[in-house]
């Protein structure tokens, strides 16, 4: 049986779950820095749009990071790593407001 537990008396013993906490992967630890800092994740896609995005953004005044692309999480890449294995270079598109002045456009 149990001993009887009056108002105000401290539980004589606790019984705590020991709970591991998930270690973070050098992929999620790059992502939460860059957000961190200000980042913002726009697109995961291959060349040569990478390219072309990239240059987009950094002539509408934006500073650009790309990351190699990984595969990561449980959802659907097939199309992404069978592109990858075959050589076509694939990544992650970050961007940011770049905090230099913009320069005035040549053609305006």
């Amino acid at each position: 049986m149990f001993p009887a537990m009056t108002e105000g008396s401290p539980m004589s013993t606790k019984k705590m779950i020991p709970i591991k906490l998930a270690g973070a992967t050098r992929e999620e630890d790059v992502e939460d820095r860059l957000l961190r800092e200000g980042w913002k994740r726009l697109t995961t896609i291959g060349e040569p749009r990478l390219s072309e995005i990239a240059e987009a953004y950094r002539g509408m005044g934006f500073e650009v990071h790309v990351e190699s692309y990984k595969t990561e999480g449980d959802g659907c890449t097939t199309c992404l790593d069978t592109d990858q294995e075959m050589g076509k270079v694939i990544g992650t598109v970050y961007t940011r407001r770049s905090t230099k002045p913009q320069q005035e456009d040549e053609l305006f």
